[in-house]
Formats: structure tokens, sequence, C-alpha cells
């Protein structure tokens, strides 16, 4: 009996790999997109707790909060956001979504300052 050769030990076989890798491709998009949309989420949350602070200085010293923590804001949030100058100053922010059938998501952050508080 003539010995086997590679070849035929992988009889049936062949393209398992392609296959594979074709149907784990889905799957790695779908975990990158969740982790951009999280870095973005999570973006979006800092320069919020920013803006809030920049606001609660300025109502601190005497300016205007809302334009203050506006102007901390980057460019591509600060149209949507909304500024509320109560006993803190609260800024709230939309998440910018990836796709377009996702859920709009909005995050928050207030922040006050006293004097003397540091």
């Amino acid at each position: 009996m003539p010995p086997k050769t590679t070849r035929s030990r992988c009889n049936g076989e062949d393209g398992t790999a392609s296959v594979e890798l074709i149907a784990a491709v889905p799957f790695v998009l779908f975990v990158v997109a969740v982790a951009a949309q999280a870095a973005l989420a999570g973006h979006a949350l800092w320069s919020a707790s920013v803006a809030a602070r920049a606001g609660a200085r300025a109502a601190l010293v005497g300016g205007d909060p809302q334009r203050a923590a506006k102007r901390a804001l980057p460019a591509s949030l600060r149209e949507a956001a909304r500024v509320e100058a109560e006993d803190a100053i609260s800024v709230r922010v939309s998440v910018p979504g990836l796709l377009p059938k996702l859920p709009a998501l909005r995050v928050e952050a207030s922040s006050g300052l006293e004097p003397g508080g540091g």
C-alpha cells in the first residue's frame, strides 16, 4: 500500500479556512463598529464635562457660563449642545453616530464651582 500524501489526508478540507474567514469578517466589523461608537460616546462625555467646568469657571468670575461652555466644546458638538445654568452648569451633547440607523444618544455632564473651592 503506498504511503498517504499530504494532499490525500486533507481531502475534503480544501477551502475551509476561506469559508471561516468569510464567516468571521462580519463579526469582526461589528466589534470594531461597537468599539468605535463607544469611543465616540466617551469623547462626547469628556468634552461635555470639560465644557461644564469651563462654564462653571465663567460663572464664578461673573462671565457668561453658556457662552464659555459652548466655546469649550469641539466644533462638531457645539451646534446641538444644550447648556443649562442653574445651581450647577449642565452640558448635554449628542453623541455622533457611525451608522444612520442607530438611535440618537445624548450624554450630560455638570459642574459647579464655589468660591474658595479650588
